[in-house]
């Protein structure tokens, strides 16, 4: 009988045995003798480039050519959509003016890395300060402008009607603050790193560290006027990406060393220092939010309004874009009449902000659970039981929600009921009470809840090719390109149990463009809704063709022959004994594309109830219990979507509590490296408890949706919302994330909260 099961990770045992390829460790005959590039980046934040003198490093040892930008002959970078502002465009490298702190001004190339990185040291640059644009309101006041030519800062924006005043006014009570998002570096474990070989035929390899290869192919191959067809972008091992290298799929470094690797006629690697890669990639989040909530005594939420300020960094990248996620799940999990968003991206002396594990769901996530958090808090209600007055019920699905998004299925009261069960949140509140009761001021206990909902694929689809070879194997070609999300063991039993053969007969391939030249990229938890129907659909597809193979080779008419997928055998109907294998079947190819109708994503949810004990001494926070129950849909490989939600947690405990990347009012970045952004390690990780609902996505004919993102999004607003929780004896009504131990010493210490602390009965 066929085995389509889970027989463990087919990618673990090269990743474990050191047998994975990643860009720097290529052997391969296109690169052999390959110089070695370095880029020179700017020191300042924003400047003119009265002078760039490259003479000392064009002389040094072992350099082949030093090359500045407006010698690179490609076209600008422009911003990642058709809706940002076209006239923030990049160059490829900085030629007149210089617009944040690691921007690349210089491409330095050698016949080693070391002679590289020592003739950079001699290019010499001459700044003529401008003044920075750091803060997100001196931008979009516009008095410094920092493309001169578009005359204005903002990069994009959008807005829905607002809630009508008779609204607000009907509302018992109303809840108005502030909330900044702010800015982290995603810091995979792998820099960016890539390599140009041009061939004979004219034609460019590009190994690019990339979740799009697909994308940096088209970029290329744009940027550089060439015609579509003539680079083949290859994706090895990738080494995290989180968003950082979705995009548009590459960097300007990877076009400037495609052109450099042509004008010289040899093959060039480049690869990012640590350093560089906090400066140089993306940021994420970066934002702040104004939010309003209103609603009456007995718990009803009546309106919700939020105007979303984002820092677009010194050019538009995805990052200007994630403002609109407000609009797929602004109200969250709750049924809200009324609601009003507002978005708009601004340019800044930073590092442009990317599309970074969330892409402005966590962001979303936190608002909504925030000022869910205030309203109960001021109407004297548990933020639980305001929770579940006002969740979406499992009957109106789909819902259609006052900002617009229609989500696809859910059972919102499920998910929040079993985690708060798990958590027992009842007993929680209880020691809670008690320790305020005895006066306990060394270590404060704090709750929070959360529960959210996210947009997962969408969008153009995907599509899948499927290849039987004459000895009755297969190959899956697929668009999406995964850097540790395991699509070769969640693809396989897809196309298996389609076709009745074994899994291990079964190859699913892809980052290679030269097979697979279209692929939206492994970003938005989009893989398996997307590429996994689609692999799906190409099976189903191969499985139909054969039948017409199988038709002419058993003289009968296909629609009276099956499939024995028990078997994996082809016969007429009624007469097993005669029948044909997979490689009795010949060659056959097939092409499927599919989208979701009208190209609508699926909405995952989940809840979260977190535990934490605050230090009143020295403001250290532990996480004592972290319980998440998402909803993905139909979980495929559930050790796969498990390990998701893990890392997604992961990223939420430093989201919270530790990271943040920093700059000084004069755009200088102050987190460079892991010794200064603080990463929490393995030891910072509390004991993650998860489980899961399974409500179908009626949207992909495998139910499923996406995981990839949705324990950073449930679980951020719930950290924050706990340890403010702890924090409510001394007055404290808010705190901006991160929440380290200096800041929240800082507000235990305040003169306005030990004076609250000292009025308290017992106290």
């Amino acid at each position: 009988m066929a085995d389509s099961g889970f027989n463990g990770r087919r990618e673990d045992e090269p990743l474990l045995r050191g047998e994975s390829t990643y860009i720097d460790g290529l052997d391969v005959p296109e690169l052999a003798g390959a110089a070695q590039a370095v880029f020179v980046r700017s020191a300042e934040a924003h400047a003119r480039l009265a002078s760039v003198e490259v003479t000392e490093a064009r002389e040094a040892d072992g350099v082949i050519a030093v090359y500045l930008g407006l010698e690179v002959n490609g076209w600008p970078f422009p911003p990642r959509l058709p809706s940002m502002n076209r006239d923030l465009w990049r160059p490829l490298m900085a030629y007149d003016t210089v617009r944040f702190v690691g921007e690349p001004i210089a491409l330095v190339i050698a016949e080693t890395r070391a002679a590289a990185v020592d003739a950079a040291e001699g290019v010499i640059v001459d700044y003529e300060p401008l003044t920075p644009v750091v803060d997100l309101d001196a931008s979009l006041a516009g008095e410094t402008l920092l493309h001169p030519h578009a005359g204005t800062n903002v990069a994009l924006a959008w807005e829905l009607d607002p809630v009508p005043d008779e609204v607000w006014d009907g509302c018992d009570v109303t809840v108005e603050f502030d909330l900044a998002h702010p800015r982290l570096g995603p810091h995979p474990i792998e820099p960016l790193a890539g390599a140009s070989s041009w061939g004979d035929d004219g034609r460019c390899t590009a190994w690019v560290c990339s979740q799009r290869p697909a994308g940096a192919k088209h970029v290329i191959e744009t940027l550089l006027g060439l015609e579509p067809g003539t680079v083949r972008a290859i994706s090895p091992d990738v080494g995290g990406g989180f968003g950082a290298k979705g995009g548009w799929g590459c960097y300007p470094e990877d076009v400037a060393i495609a052109w450099a690797a042509r004008e010289l006629g040899r093959p060039i690697r480049w690869a990012q220092t640590r350093s560089e890669a906090s400066l140089a990639m993306g940021h994420g989040r970066a934002s702040r939010h104004r939010i309003r909530i209103g609603g009456n005594r007995d718990g009803t939420i009546v309106a919700y309004s939020v105007d979303a300020l984002q820092d677009s960094g010194a050019y538009p990248a995805m990052g200007t874009n994630v403002t609109t996620n407000l609009r797929n799940s602004g109200t969250g999990v709750y049924d809200i009449a009324h609601a009003a968003l507002r978005g708009t991206s601004v340019v800044t002396n930073t590092t442009p902000t990317v599309a970074f594990r969330g892409a402005g769901r966590p962001e979303a996530a936190c608002s909504i659970e925030r000022a869910v958090d205030r309203f109960a808090r001021a109407i004297g209600r548990d933020p639980l039981e305001v929770r579940f007055a006002n969740l979406v019920q499992a009957d109106r699905f789909p819902y259609r929600s006052a900002v617009g998004a229609t989500y696809d299925s859910g059972n919102y009261p499920e998910a929040l009921r079993e985690a708060a069960a798990i958590a027992d949140y009842q007993g929680l509140r209880a020691e809670q009470a008690e320790r305020r009761a005895a006066g306990d001021r060394d270590v404060l206990l704090g709750i929070g809840v959360s529960c959210t909902t996210e947009v997962t694929g969408g969008g153009e689809g995907e599509r899948a090719t499927a290849h039987l070879a004459a000895d009755g194997t297969v190959d899956v070609v697929v668009g999406t390109s995964p850097h540790g999300q395991g699509h070769e063991t969640t693809f396989a039993p897809v196309v298996a149990a389609q076709l009745g053969i074994d899994v291990e007969r079964i190859t699913i391939s892809h980052d290679d463009t030269d097979r697979s030249p279209i692929g939206g990229g492994t970003i938005g938890s989009r893989s398996a809704q997307l590429g996994g129907a689609a692999a799906h659909g190409a099976a189903l597809d191969l499985v139909a063709a054969a039948r017409e193979r199988a038709a002419e080779l058993l003289e009968a008419d296909p629609d009276d022959v099956t499939l024995d997928t028990g078997r994996g055998l082809f016969h007429v109907v009624g007469t097993p004994a005669r029948s044909l294998g997979w490689a009795d079947l010949g060659e056959l190819s097939v092409d499927h594309h599919f989208r979701s109708e009208g190209g609508a994503g699926s909405f995952s949810f989940g809840a979260c109830v977190a535990a934490v004990e605050v230090d009143t001494a020295t403001g250290e926070v532990q996480v004592r219990r972290l319980v998440s129950v998402d909803d993905a849909g139909v979980i495929l490989q559930p050790v796969l979507a498990h390990g998701q939600v893990h890392g997604g947690l992961a990223l939420a405990v430093g989201a919270a509590l530790y990271e943040e990347m920093f700059y000084d009012d004069e755009g200088i970045p102050m987190t460079v490296g892991l010794a200064d952004y603080l990463l929490p390690s393995a030891a910072e990780m509390p004991f993650f408890e998860c489980d899961e609902t399974v409500t179908p996505s009626p949207l992909n004919p495998l139910g499923v949706k996406g995981i990839g993102e949705s324990g950073t999004v449930v679980a951020t607003p719930a950290i924050h919302s706990a340890v403010l929780d702890a924090l409510q004896p001394y007055g404290v009504e808010h705190l901006d994330l991160p929440l380290t131990p200096e800041k929240i010493w800082r507000s235990l210490h305040a003169d306005t909260a030990v004076s609250r602390y000292r009025r308290r009965p017992g106290a």
